[in-house]
């Protein structure tokens, strides 16, 4: 029964999820069920539908390139535009975001509103919250107060400032985690995140109360007092909110992991334009962290990261005799069984040592820092801890800043392969990894020996485009500017900050 949900779920969302423009008007319903007669018939296809979207087409290549795992091939050309900073939308992700998970939400919370059962609701409304989280994270200002209401003749809903619907979606959360469910039930088979386990759900409730809390870290919102004692009356998740990669068929187009998909379907899209970029490749080698040989294949004996946005080089940069478009760099593995995360428990773990490193304890600080290395090795197979015993990440106690720096850091490596679009976000709020201005162009023998590891780079072929910036925030898709009389003016560039992108620096 579960195979079969997933396989039918899996072609719905082919079916809705690749580029008619139609979709892109979130007040209208593309796929209405005249007849539901229980909500939890929606849930495997919203599950799957928000998943796919956090490492997808958009989110998954766009925050790979903009948060510098990766960097586009010298040999393809396919993501260019993202490594040149070219104005982009990621409209299939808003389309799906919009009309396809958050419609299936409202749903599902309209159906089962009346019922003494409060299960389906409130899975539901856990993640109707953090979906609009992601939403107004990634553009900004969006419709949604308004939103979602065409059935009520709103067809061109206002767009909110992400201030008032952060404000709104902490008074949503409260209200969810004061909900009792003890008299409540979930149907573990229509569930494929966490199996029906209500107290766990719960959990997922505190945790995305908790990174809500935590996005707001620089701006006047922020309090970390109360950031600590809700971390210390809470109960956070355990085990990460994903889709197993048990479910996967790998032998079968269309029902892989989406990443897997591109690595191994038909267009090829991974295997053919994506390779590891020296940022980050660097930073693993050079700090013998074992997580380097399960997110990228080797060629010959070693690692081979390139130069960020550097595709159109045909010098000589390491000066080994090979070209730069010639060399063999290493492409990222995705294996057959790849989960596919929601919400890790490694980012609410390194959460909380944030909050506890802003309040000047070191020690809780450590605690929780040296948890979240520890989920992140044990995803990648229960890989041994060394690196927080005696190697690169091993915790030290020093200021606020040092210890969010730490924090940042791994948290950037834990979420590779995983969590892109978060690494792209966290980015943004923490400013670490920071970034270092050197123009590769200049000088690339100099640039290749004296690399800033542990630091990003500004494209080499987008540095010009963004003033040697990396970008804030995508455009909006021009279908829902088009469509809605109460659509602001489209974005100038990428560099428009959402409200709480506050702290100084790039």
């Amino acid at each position: 029964m579960k195979h079969r949900i997933i396989t039918i779920s899996l072609a719905c969302l082919t079916l809705f999820g690749w580029g008619c423009d139609s979709y892109l008007d979130i007040n209208q319903d593309p796929n209405f069920l005249s007849d539901i007669p229980d909500a939890k018939v929606i849930l495997p296809a919203a599950e799957i539908g928000l998943a796919n979207q956090l490492m997808g087409w958009d989110f998954g290549f766009g925050g790979g390139f903009w948060g510098q795992y990766w960097t586009q091939a010298y040999s393809a050309s396919q993501f260019k535009s993202l490594c040149e900073y070219q104005e982009t939308s990621f409209g299939n992700a808003y389309n799906e975001l919009t009309a396809g998970v958050l419609n299936d939400l409202k749903r599902m919370k309209t159906v089962s509103a009346e019922s003494t059962n409060k299960g389906n609701y409130f899975v539901a409304e856990a993640l109707s919250i953090f979906s609009w989280q992601i939403m107004t994270d990634v553009w900004g200002a969006v419709p949604y107060f308004e939103a979602l209401k065409g059935n009520e003749g709103i067809e061109s809903p206002k767009f909110d400032e992400g201030s008032a619907i952060y404000a709104d979606l902490l008074v949503r959360v409260n209200a969810l985690i004061a909900t009792d469910l003890s008299e409540s039930t979930l149907d573990k088979n229509y569930d494929f995140i966490y199996a029906g386990e209500l107290k766990a759900w719960k959990a997922f409730a505190n945790s995305l109360k908790l990174k809500l809390m935590m996005r707001l870290s620089e701006t006047s919102s922020y309090d970390n007092a109360a950031v600590v004692s809700f971390i210390e009356a809470s109960d956070f998740i355990t085990s990460s909110a994903k889709i197993s990669g048990a479910v996967w068929t790998d032998k079968q187009e269309g029902k892989r992991h989406p990443m897997r998909e591109f690595q191994e379907g038909g267009a090829n899209n991974l295997s053919t334009n994506v390779i590891g970029s020296k940022n980050f490749i660097d930073y693993l080698n050079n700090n013998n962290d074992p997580r380097l040989d399960m997110l990228f294949k080797k060629t010959g004996d070693l690692h081979l990261g390139a130069f960020v946005g550097d595709f159109d080089s045909s010098e000589d940069s390491d000066g080994n005799g090979t070209a730069d478009d010639e060399e063999d760099y290493s492409q990222p593995i995705f294996k057959a069984d790849m989960d596919l995360m929601i919400m890790s428990t490694w980012e609410i773990n390194f959460f909380i040592a944030e909050a506890y490193a802003r309040a000047g304890n070191n020690a809780k600080a450590k605690e929780y820092y040296d948890l979240g290395v520890e989920a992140s090795l044990a995803q990648h197979g229960n890989l041994a801890n060394d690196i927080i015993t005696t190697g690169y990440a091993t915790w030290v106690d020093g200021t606020t800043e040092e210890g969010i720096k730490q924090i940042a850091m791994q948290k950037w490596v834990a979420n590779a392969n995983y969590q892109h679009i978060e690494s792209f976000l966290e980015r943004n709020r923490t400013k670490y990894p920071a970034i270092n201005l050197v123009d590769i162009r200049k000088d690339r023998a100099d640039a290749y020996t004296n690399f800033p590891v542990g630091s990003l780079t500004i494209s080499v072929a987008g540095r010009a485009k963004t003033n040697a910036k990396l970008p804030s925030s995508p455009i909006y898709p021009q279908a829902v500017l088009t469509r809605n009389v109460n659509a602001p003016a489209q974005k100038v560039d990428l560099l428009e900050k959402v409200w709480w992108n506050q702290k100084a620096g790039l």
